[in-house]
C-alpha cells in the first residue's frame, strides 16, 4: 500500500477502534464487575441492617420464634436471591433461608471459619451446601450492647457476572458501535484539514520550482498551514527576486566586462598587425592600461562584497581619530579637486574625536564618498566634510552641491553595479560596487547609514561610528 495521509488515518481508525473494543471488553467489564461487587456488597450490608434492626430483636425478646423467623428469612430468599444465615456466637447456624442444601445445625467454624474473619468474602465454595461459588457478607449481630451472634448473606457471584456481561457490556458495546461512525467522520475531518492544504502546497513548491513565482497560493482552514503558506510564498517572492537580481547581475557584469575586454582586445590586436602606427602606440597602450585597471577594480569590488556576505571578513578594531583619517584620505584626491577646481572643506566639531572601528575599511568607505562627491560635483563647487559627537556616536557627513541623485534611484543606489542614468554618461571609470561596499562595511561594523540627496541640488551621506570610551 502507497504510504499516504490517507492510509495512515485509516490504519489508525482500526487501531483505535480495535483497541476502544478490547479495553471496554476487557478492562472495562474488569471495572463494571468490581463495581457491581461494591454495589452489592451495599445491599448486603443494607439488608443485614434491617434483618438485625427488623427481626433478630423480637427473636431475642422472644417476640418472634424460630419458625417465623425462617419463614422472613425465606422470603428475602425468593423475593431478593440472597440466602440467610443466622449464626449464634459460638458459630451454630440456627437458620438458613435455602430450601436445599440446608445448613441449618451445621457449624460455620466446619464449613469456611474466615467468614467470621472477613465482612466480605468473595469465592465462597462448598460442594454440600451450595451450588456455586458465592459472595458472602459477614454482619454482628449486637443486643443489649453484647454481641449475640452473625447474619451472613450469600449471593451467585454467576449473576454479577451475568449482569455486567449480559445487560451492561451490550449497552456499552452498542454504544461503541455508534461511536464508531463518529470516529469515522471526526478522521475525515482530519484528513480534510490536513490533506487538502498539502496537495495545494505541494501544487505550489511544483509552480515554484518550475519558475512559475507569480503563482499565488492561499491556504484556508488552521492558522498553521495559513503561516506555512504565507512562508512558502514569501520564500516565493524572495526567490523571484532573487532571480531577477541574478539576471541584472549577469547583464550588468557582462556589460561592465565586455566594454573594456572589447578595448583591451582591439587595441591589442591594432598594435600588433602594426594598424596603429608605432608613434600612437604609447596613446592605446595607456588606453589598454586604463581599461585593465577597471577590470582590476571591479575584480577586487566583487571579491570583497562575496567576503562581507560570507561573513570572511574579520574587522580590525582600534581606537583612532576620525579626524586625521579624513585629513589623510583628503590629501589622495589633491589632483582630482584642482583639475576640477573643487573645494574640500573639512570641519570639525573637535580638535581630536576618537573612535572604535576598523581604520582601514573606514578610510576606504571615506575614500568611496569623497570619490563619488568629487565625480558628481560641478566645476568651481565645494565639498564638505564633517564630524559631529552626539553621545555614544560619532555622525561623519560628506556633502557635495552637485548634480544629486534622482528621486526614483535613491533606494537603488546601494545596489550593486547599480549607476544613474545620468552617471552612466559621465562615470567611465566606475564599477557601480563603491557604494554597496561602502554600506557592507558600515553594517559590518554594526552603524548605519542615510543618504540625503536632491536633483540638481546635492547630495549628503551620514554615517555613525562607536564614539571610543574615555
Amino acid at each position: 500500500m502507497k504510504k499516504t495521509l490517507w492510509s495512515r488515518l485509516i490504519i489508525c481508525f482500526l487501531i483505535a477502534g480495535v483497541m476502544v473494543f478490547l479495553l471496554l471488553n476487557t478492562y472495562g467489564i474488569h471495572l463494571l464487575e468490581n463495581k457491581l461487587k461494591d454495589d452489592k456488597q451495599d445491599q448486603l450490608l443494607d439488608e443485614a441492617k434491617l434483618i438485625s434492626s427488623e427481626y433478630m430483636a423480637n427473636f431475642y425478646d422472644d417476640k418472634m420464634s424460630i419458625e417465623n423467623l425462617n419463614m422472613q428469612l425465606k422470603s428475602i430468599d425468593t423475593f431478593l436471591g440472597i440466602r440467610v444465615w443466622i449464626v449464634s456466637s459460638d458459630g451454630n447456624i440456627i437458620a438458613d433461608s435455602s430450601y436445599s442444601k440446608n445448613a441449618k445445625d451445621k457449624n460455620i467454624y466446619d464449613i469456611n471459619p474466615a467468614l467470621l474473619d472477613n465482612t466480605f468474602t468473595e469465592n465462597v465454595n462448598n460442594e454440600e451446601i451450595f451450588f456455586e461459588s458465592m459472595l458472602s457478607l459477614t454482619h454482628r449481630i449486637n443486643y443489649n450492647f453484647k454481641p449475640r451472634g452473625y447474619i451472613i448473606l450469600h449471593t451467585t457471584e454467576k449473576g454479577i457476572t451475568e449482569e455486567a456481561t449480559s445487560y451492561y457490556m451490550d449497552v456499552i458495546n452498542i454504544c461503541f458501535l455508534v461511536y464508531l461512525p463518529m470516529l469515522f467522520i471526526v478522521f475525515l475531518y482530519i484528513y480534510y484539514i490536513s490533506a487538502i492544504p498539502l496537495q495545494n502546497l505541494i501544487k505550489a513548491a511544483k509552480e515554484y520550482s518550475s519558475g512559475n513565482y507569480n503563482y499565488a497560493l492561499i491556504l484556508k482552514g488552521l492558522s498553521e498551514y495559513r503561516d506555512l503558506g504565507a512562508a512558502v510564498s514569501y520564500m516565493a517572492s524572495e526567490l523571484s527576486k532573487l532571480d531577477d537580481y541574478q539576471k541584472k547581475f549577469v547583464a550588468n557584469i557582462s556589460h561592465d566586462f565586455r566594454s573594456p575586454l572589447t578595448s583591451i582586445k582591439g587595441y591589442a590586436a591594432a598594435i600588433m598587425d602594426g594598424t596603429i602606427p608605432h608613434e600612437m602606440q604609447d596613446k592605446y597602450l595607456n588606453i589598454i592600461l586604463f581599461e585593465t585597471d577597471r577590470l582590476t577594480k571591479l575584480t577586487s569590488g566583487l571579491l570583497e562584497l562575496n567576503s562581507f556576505e560570507n561573513n570572511g571578513t574579520f574587522l580590525d578594531i582600534t581606537t583612532f581619530d576620525i579626524n586625521n583619517i579624513i585629513k589623510r584620505t583628503a590629501e589622495t584626491f589633491e589632483g582630482s579637486c584642482r583639475e576640477k577646481k573643487i573645494t574640500l572643506n573639512l570641519v570639525f566639531s573637535a580638535k581630536q574625536t576618537l573612535v572604535d572601528a576598523d581604520m582601514g575599511k573606514i578610510q576606504q568607505v571615506l575614500y568611496n564618498l569623497i570619490d563619488n562627491a568629487i565625480k558628481f560635483s560641478h566645476t568651481n563647487s565645494r565639498i564638505k566634510v564633517s564630524t559631529e559627537e552626539k553621545g555614544e556616536k560619532v555622525f561623519i557627513s560628506v556633502k557635495d552641491y552637485g548634480i544629486g541623485i534622482p528621486k526614483e534611484s535613491i533606494k537603488k543606489i546601494w545596489e550593486r553595479f547599480y549607476k544613474t542614468d545620468v552617471s552612466r554618461g559621465k562615470d567611465k571609470k566606475g564599477t557601480g560596487l563603491g557604494l554597496s561596499i561602502t554600506k557592507e562595511i558600515i553594517q559590518a561594523h554594526n552603524e548605519n547609514i542615510n543618504v540625503i540627496s536632491t536633483e540638481g541640488v546635492g547630495t549628503e551621506f551620514i554615517f555613525s561610528l562607536t564614539k571610543a570610551s574615555d
